[in-house]
């Protein structure tokens, strides 16, 4: 069996670019990690993060994988720069990629952000953007509220338009924008919600896509693409409640996914 795509999150957010990841390469196999039971990252310490984020790299290296992808934004702010570091085969993350479709879509350049606290304190996602256009203008709100209803399995109905309306209030008071990055992969759990509090006239923008396009670009550029013929047997991992996760993965994929599986991950070797 050739090797597997690894995919971590701090949650079931990730689940959105694995997705995507399995519409773009339907051969290759993932291996996915969630630690919905540390859930959520956002208010955590950069050391914290990357900690945890270690953790689940190292129960990944188990699995033998050929790829990384950091479906995080908070862990892709924090710890990727380490992470592409130390390890030996190509990692990605989302951050870099969901700047690259905001910069495309925007038509006055005014990109608003919505993520963790931990995502927007990073300023990562302001400072991908102004790295690729420097006259970008970018409004930038942490929505704390988010991730853990997400991990609820509250995405929506009359408390969720409630909550989004709450964190977005700020956002809405600036009409500037006309692009809004989800900045985190729990989010476009929402976006139908988002969306509508938002405004039809602002594009929203997930990296889901993005991140598949360039995970698929990386593969065929190291001739690393699967080439077995037999369909991959994906692998879901969380570290916390098991009946949330495998719901809501399995309604976010249009095929049936039989591999769940809930583990506990040890402290990491290397960090």
């Amino acid at each position: 069996m050739e090797k597997a795509i690894g995919v971590i999150d701090s949650g079931v957010g990730g689940l959105t670019v694995a997705h995507e990841l399995m519409r773009q390469l339907p051969k290759e196999k993932l291996i996915y990690l969630g630690d919905t039971l540390r859930c959520p990252y956002g208010p955590r310490s950069q050391e914290e993060v990357r900690s945890f984020t270690w953790e689940m790299v190292e129960f990944l290296l188990e699995k033998d994988i050929k790829m990384l992808v950091v479906a995080c934004n908070t862990a892709t702010a924090f710890a990727l720069e380490d992470l592409q570091q130390k390890l030996d085969f190509p990692v990605i993350g989302v951050i870099q990629p969901g700047a690259r479709a905001a910069i495309k879509f925007t038509q006055n350049n005014h990109v608003g952000v919505i993520g963790t606290e931990g995502t927007i304190r990073s300023e990562a996602y302001t400072k991908a953007l102004k790295g690729i256009n420097a006259g970008i203008h970018v409004n930038a709100l942490a929505c704390p509220l988010f991730v853990p209803m997400v991990e609820k399995g509250i995405l929506h109905g009359e408390h969720a338009e409630q909550v989004v309306q709450e964190m977005l209030h700020p956002m809405k008071a600036n009409n500037h924008i006309d692009t809004l990055i989800l900045g985190c992969t729990h989010y476009p759990l929402l976006r139908d919600t988002i969306q509508n509090v938002i405004g039809k006239h602002v594009t929203i923008i997930s990296s889901s896509e993005e991140t598949a396009r360039e995970a698929s670009t990386i593969l065929e550029f190291h001739n690393m693409l699967r080439q077995e013929a037999d369909p991959p047997r994906h692998q879901f991992y969380t570290t916390g409640e098991m009946e949330i996760f495998s719901r809501i993965a399995q309604s976010i994929f249009t095929k049936p996914v039989n591999h769940f599986e809930s583990v506990t991950i040890e402290k990491a070797v290397i960090c």
